[in-house]
Parts: structure tokens; C-alpha cells; sequence
């Protein structure tokens, strides 16, 4: 329609013009009439203006409509205004397209925030990088298990991830990997899984990064107190009827009097034998219960009893129950809380369970040393969490040691139980936190609750 009426304008406008320039002139071959001349002259350019500027109005705003749709810029707006009724359908039709396109566009910026706002607030970390490293995409979560504020290329975690670094570059689309680093002396397991896609022939690589550090800790203590569970059982089931007979072999050898029964049938030094063998049974049989009743603690721990607890009280009254076992090993002692109202959601009566463990350990470990030192101190970690660390100057523990300290029955002392710092671990995950150690042989040795 409104090509057809462009059509219809023009031809008239046409029409006009040859009219206007037969008329001039036939005015000027057969009359006199100049100032008749002059006027029709001027209407006749006017009008071939009026034409150009017609048709060029229409190429004008086709064009800036379609450079409109290229730049998307949809500002633009279309008024035909004393141009007649096709132009204000045409500027009309121009104008509806880019409404249309500008709702398209619109549209277009609520699913893209909709996706970056699903994107930043999901729980696993997110990185999409091209070949080169460059960084196109990096979630909240990420940033957090990263501990970075901005991130322009992988390279950068070169200081402090070097074997993220070395692997994420390498990762195929589907791969997994597993990953052990260590931010701050805070032990993580990055499990990563990666994709690749391509976005206007520009390949990209999308990897989720998740701390599977705490999960892996609970199912490993799961499988342990499974493990001890059967054991325990299967263990005191066998050896408390052999107590319990050894027991009654001994009462028979015994009578009232403290002498032999049967003596004078099968010979005293036999009952000697007899009873010296069944007290022996017994007593191992015993020191077993014991021993597993021990283990079975692991299994037994009660519900944390949550409070809130200000660390400084919590210290003083570790540091009353260890007064004795400091001074008995002439030992520099020293508890700090920054800041003194720093407090803490927990049972009070696990966590000093914990602490008195770990100052035992620290105790221990600092054994006979001229200069023996245990440091006590709390404080609030780069992420706000509470932290509480048991410093000693002993003789620190071996890497290939390090790892294992965790591990229930795993000892390096010869009275040792390895069951102390499994107990502790368990009371931490109890309460939602978590424990580890670092150390420097020879020099200090630091064990880390973290709230």
C-alpha cells in the first residue's frame, strides 16, 4: 500500500511538472507575458525540488532504518509530517518494526540477566576461557573458592594454583579431574568437570570447580565408624567369653582361703601354670575390652548442643583443666583472642574436648625442650570465619606423616591410640567446620579448627 502510493505521488508530481514546463513554454514562444513567465519558471523548479526531495526523503529515512537495525539502535523515531499520508505509513511501518525489534531487544536483556543472575548465585564455581586463557565468564562461587575479586586470564592463579593452572588448559569436553591444593594452610579437593562450546566460531572451554574437600572427610569418617562398628562387635563377641571364662578358670584354682582346690590331684606347680595362664587371658582379654571400648567412642560421640560460646571464656576454662600438666612441664604458655568479644556457635563441652586433646598432643610434643612454648590463639579468618589454632615449637611432624594423623588407629606414638585427632576431626564435622594440620619439622606445629 504504501509503495503504491509513492507510485501514485510521484506520477502526479510527474504530471505537473510536464504541465508546468508546457505551459512555460507555450508562454514563452507565443506571448508577452514576462511576469506570467517568470511565475510559472519558478513553480516548474520548485516542483522538480519538491520531487528530489520527495524521493530522497524516502531513501533517507529507509536508510537511517536500516542502519538503525544494524547498530541496533532503536531510538530512532519516523514522523512524515507535511509529507503527505504515504510517508506518514511508510515512517509508520518503520516505526512498528523497531518497536518490534526493540521489544526483541528487550526480551533479549531480561533472559540474559535472568541467566547471569542464575549464573551468579549458583553454588558451584563457573569459568568459561578461551584457548589463550582469556576469561569470559566467572560466577560468584568461583571468585570465592578462588579468593579473587576479577579474573582476566587463568594464567593468573599461576602463584597460587599452579597445578589448577597446568590441568585446566588440557581438560577435553566431558573430562573430569581431580585436584588437592592447599590456599592459606586450608587443604581443598577441587573436583572439576569441562565442556567445550563454540560462540561465533570462537571456541570456549566451561569448567565447574567444586570443594568436594568436606564431603570427602564425612564419608571417609562414615567409613571408618562403619569399619569400627563391625569390628568392635565382631571383637568384643569373641573376647568376652574368653574373659569371662579365664575369670571362672581362676575361681576354681582359688578357694576361699586363697589356696588350691585341686592341688593335691594334678600337683601345685600345675595350678600354678594353670592359674598364672589364666590370669594372663584375662588380663589381655581386659586390656582388649578396653582397648575396643576405646574405639567404640568414635562411634558413640553425642549431638553437639549448639550455643553461643565467647572464646575468651571457653580458653580460661581449658587453660584451668591444663594448668597442672603446664606446669608439671615448665612450659611458656599463652592464649590470645582477637578481638577479646570474638565468640563462636558450638557445644562448649566438645570443643574442649578438642582443645585438651590437641594441648595434650602439643604438651607431648614439646617434651623436655629448653625452650618449650604452646600458643593458644583465635581469631577471625579472611573469610570471617573463626579460627582457632594450638601452636607448639616441637619437633614438627613429616610430610609423609602429615596426611595420616587423621586416620583412626594411625600412630606415631609408642602409648599412642590414634584415635585422639579422628575424635576431634569428627567432633568438627559435627559442628559443620573443619580441622587440619601444618607443619614446619624443626621448627612449629599448627593445628587449625575452623568454624
Amino acid at each position: 500500500m504504501v509503495y503504491k502510493r509513492f507510485k501514485i505521488v510521484c506520477i502526479t508530481r510527474v504530471i505537473l511538472l510536464v504541465g508546468s514546463m508546457y505551459l512555460f513554454l507555450h508562454l514563452l514562444l507565443r506571448t508577452q507575458l514576462y511576469a506570467t513567465l517568470l511565475i510559472v519558471a519558478i513553480l516548474a523548479i520548485y516542483q522538480i525540488y519538491a520531487l528530489i526531495a520527495y524521493v530522497d526523503k524516502t531513501n533517507r529515512d529507509l536508510s537511517r532504518f536500516l542502519h538503525a537495525i544494524k547498530h541496533t539502535d532503536f531510538s530512532q523515531s519516523f514522523t512524515g509530517t507535511g509529507l503527505g499520508s504515504s510517508f506518514r505509513e511508510l515512517n509508520a511501518a518503520f516505526s512498528d518494526v523497531i518497536e518490534q525489534f526493540r521489544k526483541a531487544r528487550s526480551e533479549k536483556e531480561v533472559h540474559y540477566r535472568y541467566l547471569q543472575t542464575v549464573v551468579q548465585h549458583v553454588g558451584i564455581g563457573l569459568i568459561s576461557f578461551k584457548p589463550d586463557g582469556e576469561v569470559g565468564l566467572i560466577n560468584t562461587a568461583a571468585k570465592r573458592l578462588l579468593r579473587v575479586t576479577h579474573l582476566k586470564n587463568i594464567a593468573s592463579l599461576q602463584s597460587s594454583y599452579p597445578r589448577l593452572v597446568e590441568t585446566l588448559p588440557r581438560m577435553k569436553s566431558g573430562e573430569r579431574a581431580l585436584i588437592k591444593t592447599e590456599d592459606k594452610n586450608e587443604p581443598q579437593q577441587l573436583a572439576i568437570f569441562a565442556t567445550e562450546l563454540k560462540l561465533r566460531e570462537q571456541r570456549f572451554t566451561l569448567v565447574s570447580l567444586q570443594n568436594i574437600q568436606s564431603e570427602l572427610e564425612e564419608k571417609e569418617m562414615e567409613a571408618w565408624q562403619n569399619l569400627i562398628r563391625v569390628l568392635t562387635h565382631e571383637i568384643m563377641n569373641s573376647v568376652t567369653p574368653i574373659a569371662s571364662l579365664a575369670s571362672t578358670v581362676n575361681k576354681l584354682l582359688v578357694d576361699a582361703h586363697g589356696g588350691p582346690k585341686i592341688g593335691e590331684q594334678i600337683g601345685p606347680e600345675i595350678v600354678s601354670d594353670i592359674r598364672e595362664a589364666s590370669d594372663t587371658i584375662q588380663k589381655r582379654s581386659d586390656g582388649l575390652l578396653h582397648f575396643v571400648e576405646a574405639y567404640r567412642r568414635l562411634t558413640k560421640i553425642p549431638k553437639p548442643e549448639f550455643g553461643i560460646v565467647p572464646v575468651a571464656q571457653l580458653f580460661n576454662q581449658v587453660q584451668q583443666l591444663m594448668r597442672s600438666q603446664i606446669s608439671e612441664n615448665a612450659v611458656s604458655f599463652r592464649a590470645r583472642v582477637e578481638p577479646e568479644s570474638l565468640e563462636l556457635t558450638a557445644d562448649p563441652r566438645l570443643i574442649e574436648q578438642v582443645l585438651i586433646n590437641l594441648l595434650l598432643n602439643a604438651l607431648q610434643a614439646v617434651h623436655q625442650r629448653p625452650d618449650a612454648a604452646i600458643e593458644l590463639a583465635a581469631r577471625l579468618d579472611e573469610r570471617s570465619r573463626v579460627l582457632i589454632q594450638v601452636i607448639d615449637n616441637g619437633p614438627g611432624i613429616i610430610p609423609e606423616v602429615l596426611d595420616k594423623i587423621f586416620i583412626p588407629f594411625f600412630t606415631t606414638k609408642q602409648d599412642g591410640s590414634g584415635i585422639g585427632l579422628s575424635l576431634s576431626r569428627q567432633i568438627m564435622r559435627l559442628h559443620r567446620g573443619a580441622i587440619h594440620a601444618s607443619s614446619v619439622p624443626g621448627v612449629r606445629t599448627e593445628m587449625t579448627l575452623r568454624f
